[in-house]
């Protein structure tokens, strides 16, 4: 049996949507590639492929044979990468700055003689042997990347924006050679047009490159987290060594103020900790011993000793990391009809600029104009608009996402975020805490104080391991009772506890467990019923003789449950709940958080969870699922938009396409409002790049756009479509 391998790859050479799409369109033929994608905006290609059948250097050469470069974009490559685009950034700049230099002598001389100043300066600059000299360089070093990306496009059977480019300047460059060197007569120069033409789009495709690095500022922020040394106990000895040295269940000290170096659990000390960077919550989050902690995470109060669970890829910060760049690179179902056009967009253009030739020629006679308004409508037109529309807007809207505690699996996940009508919450772990908590404490006992009753509970539930035992122990703690001694302690299983304290015999249990040692009186049995009505839990402590206290234990509702089902409402989403429960416990969290009976599905077997989402589906609803545990991942698959709460199992996050890492409810209606915005941003790019082109070109081909005017606007379209997705930072949390 092969296996199936996922890598990506740093991919160099790209300048518009066709290059991307012909890199893609390769990949995909390759003998074993069952999917591959390749981002324009993120300059990566992501392949899933079998092995034996193709390795990824034979993927990396299938990328190089059609003109662009390839290297795997993994841990030991990402040096390599950073230097290699800081490189290009370099000569890129380095460029700009003499074809600058070289042009403005020429263009200020151009506007000084339309402004009617004919001096020194204007007369030398308008000789067409000076002309010459300066263009040249421009045009043939400069312009050397245009040249080679259009031989590479044209001989892989699929011209791009290089060839648009080579051939409009080439065209302004050649005439202008023919015009002052060999015609009859003086007529007009372009070496000015074709410099500016080439400066502008050097230009353009500068500010795009940092602009686009702005795109990925969410990545670098996150990978930044990341401790670089860690204090690992050694015989006794600290000893600071690298991150990359540390091992599986090497003890680790944190300091105040430091940063947690890999995930690992508290087993000496306790502090707080700053996770924003994995929750997106401000708030520290008080840490004790056994308590869990993740590397990048800073210690904001005490010492701690910790023990490592997680080291390298397997980290909580790694996993994250990964996700956001998976989801990066991934494909919004939209961008399929920018990716269509791409496809036919050069070879319609370069047939318009040769009708545009033609009929001007033509109809006015006049060749060198037929020529300037072809170029016109070759540099005018631009396909990297189409292209970057899409994926900037979900580079910025995943990573603006992840620094808000919102993980999206890509693309097709925002786009679904975007069409929910109804969502179903899971209540156990998404509308509840859960995990059971004290809700009341009665004493029964008019010879005993409160707080002794209190505290012989906490004693007798010191050592239990039941999830109801716990929270009792923990509610007494919290209470700070005095802490009593046991003896004889047993654990009754399947009824209760009981020990001695002070001589006493005492017993903890539910109401079938006391029954066997006292009559339980009517006043508090009537108490109880209606405790139990609500959907709570009774514990109860006894001795030989009667009943002395109880408990009435729940797994009580979040805090901004009821807040975020309201702002839900407030968005047009209908909002039901889910639960095994009975319809009793069911219908009372209901009321808690003001759902309706008919959106409260009670009694629902964990196998049914997913026929619960299909029967809203036939309704004709786009259905969210929020869950949180393992029985939720089916219905988390079946929904058209799966949401899982972080604080829940990794099962649940693996079949979701939102996780929510604070498991906050609010952050839903955060998900759903980051989604709708990404959209919007990513209709009004396809929007603008489309009538870009729709308008600019006719212009160009009519004679109503100077080849310099359609340069710089065909060089500041696909800045303008980075700079509207980068807008998306400005969103604030709406809680």
């Amino acid at each position: 049996m092969p296996d199936i391998e996922l890598e990506t790859f740093a991919i160099s050479g790209m300048t518009c949507a066709n290059c991307s799409a012909r890199i893609e369109k390769e990949l995909k033929k390759q003998a074993g590639v069952l999917q591959a994608t390749v981002n324009l905006a993120t300059e990566k290609a992501t392949v899933q492929y079998e092995t034996p059948m193709i390795s990824t250097d034979k993927l990396i050469k299938s990328v190089e044979l059609i003109g662009y470069g390839a290297i795997l974009d993994d841990e030991y490559h990402k040096q390599q990468i950073k230097l290699q685009k800081e490189q290009e950034m370099k000569k890129m700049r380095r460029d700009l700055w003499i074809s600058t230099a070289l042009t403005i002598p020429m263009v200020l001389s151009m506007i000084l003689t339309l402004a009617g100043s004919h001096n020194q300066f204007t007369l030398f600059f308008h000789q067409p042997i000076v002309q010459l000299i300066f263009a040249t360089p421009i045009q043939f070093y400069i312009g050397a990347r245009y040249y080679k990306g259009a031989y590479k496009a044209i001989k892989a059977g699929s011209p791009n924006m290089d060839v648009l480019v080579a051939i409009g300047t080439s065209a302004a460059y050649f005439l202008s050679i023919y015009n002052g060197f060999f015609a009859a007569q003086k007529m007009d120069l372009y070496f000015e047009s074709s410099a500016v033409i080439i400066t502008l789009i050097l230009l353009g495709k500068f500010l795009e490159k940092k602009a686009k690095s702005k795109t990925s500022q969410a990545i670098q922020q996150l990978m930044a987290l990341q401790a670089k040394k860690a204090t690992v106990l050694k015989q006794g000895q600290e000893m600071i060594v690298p991150i990359e040295d540390v091992q599986l269940a090497d003890v680790i000290r944190v300091r105040p103020g430091e940063q947690v170096p890999v995930d690992g659990k508290i087993f000496e000390g306790q502090t707080t900790l700053d996770e924003s960077m994995l929750t997106g919550e401000s708030l520290p989050v008080e840490k004790k011993e056994m308590d869990l902690v993740y590397g990048g995470t800073v210690n904001t109060t005490g010492s701690f000793l910790m023990t490592t669970t997680q080291i390298g890829k397997n980290t909580a910060l790694s996993r994250i990391v990964q996700l956001v760049e998976e989801a990066q690179g991934s494909k919004a179902p939209i961008q399929a009809v920018a990716d269509n056009i791409a496809r036919i967009f050069v070879p319609t253009v370069l047939i318009l600029a040769l009708l545009t030739f033609l009929a001007t020629g033509i109809f006015t006679g006049s060749w060198e104009t037929a020529v300037i308004h072809s170029v016109a409508v070759l540099v005018i037109a631009c396909p990297c608009a189409l292209g970057l529309a899409t994926p900037t807007a979900i580079m910025v809207g995943t990573g603006l996402g992840a620094k808000n505690g919102i993980l999206i699996r890509g693309g097709s996940a925002l786009e679904s975020a975007a069409k929910i009508t109804s969502i179903i919450l899971d209540k156990t772990g998404t509308i509840t805490v859960g995990k059971p908590t004290v809700t009341q404490f009665t004493s029964l006992s008019s010879q005993n104080k409160e707080e002794e009753l209190l505290a012989i509970f906490t004693a007798l539930e010191r050592n239990s391991e039941h999830p109801l035992g716990k929270s009792i122990y923990q509610y007494g703690r919290n209470q700070a009772v005095k802490e009593l001694a046991v003896t004889q302690f047993q654990s009754l299983t399947g009824s209760g506890v009981s020990g001695v304290i002070d001589q006493i015999q005492y017993y903890i249990g539910s109401q079938k467990f006391a029954s066997n040692y006292v009559v339980l009186p009517t006043t508090v049995l009537a108490q109880t019923n209606r405790l139990e009505t609500d959907g709570k839990t009774l514990v109860y402590l006894f001795n030989q003789q009667k009943i002395l206290a109880f408990v009435a234990i729940a797994d009580v509702v979040k805090e901004t449950a009821t807040t975020a089902i309201e702002t839900l409402r407030k968005q047009h989403i209908e909002v039901y709940m889910l639960t095994g429960d009975n319809q009793r416990t069911a219908t009372f969290i209901g009321e808690q958080i003001g759902l309706d009976q008919e959106h409260i599905f009670a009694e629902v077997l964990p196998a049914e969870k997913a026929a619960k989402v299909k029967q809203l589906q036939k309704e004709g609803k786009f259905v969210a699922m929020v869950g949180d545990g393992i029985n939720d991942a089916p219905a988390l698959a079946q929904a058209n938009s799966g949401i899982a709460m972080g604080t829940g199992t990794d099962i649940a996050m693996e079949a979701a396409d939102i996780t929510l890492m604070n498991g906050n409810l609010l952050a839903i209606s955060n998900a759903i409002e980051l989604s709708n915005r990404t959209m919007k941003k990513i209709k009004q790019n396809l929007f603008w790049a489309f009538i870009y082109n729709v308008i600019g070109i006719p212009f160009a081909a009519l004679g109503y756009l100077n080849p310099i005017i359609a340069g710089g606007a065909m060089a500041f379209s696909s800045v303008s479509v980075l700079l509207n997705s980068l807008s998306l930072n400005r969103i604030k949390k709406t809680n």
